[in-house]
């Protein structure tokens, strides 16, 4: 059961932070991938600040995912 809530947080949290991505402008995984796949005849440009938010700031968000539905659990069921 503590799995499933810290599951249910962390989806959450990815979620809204895709969003918020999605409305500041920052490039998504979806986006990424799209990239790496991209043929020559299409170009996408990636900033320092996607990469930033890519491999720093999401991770450190799904872990505050985590955390947040670790101590739900813990709330509601010690």
């Amino acid at each position: 059961m503590r799995l499933y809530f810290i599951g249910i947080s962390i989806l959450i949290i990815a979620i809204l932070a895709n969003a918020l991505a999605m409305k500041l402008g920052l490039k998504t995984w979806y986006a990424f991938i799209e990239f790496l796949t991209a043929s020559g005849d299409r170009e996408i440009i990636i900033s320092i600040i996607d990469y930033i938010w890519l491999f720093i700031l999401y991770p450190l968000t799904l872990g505050c995912g985590y955390w947040l539905g670790d101590k739900l659990y813990q709330i509601l069921f010690n």
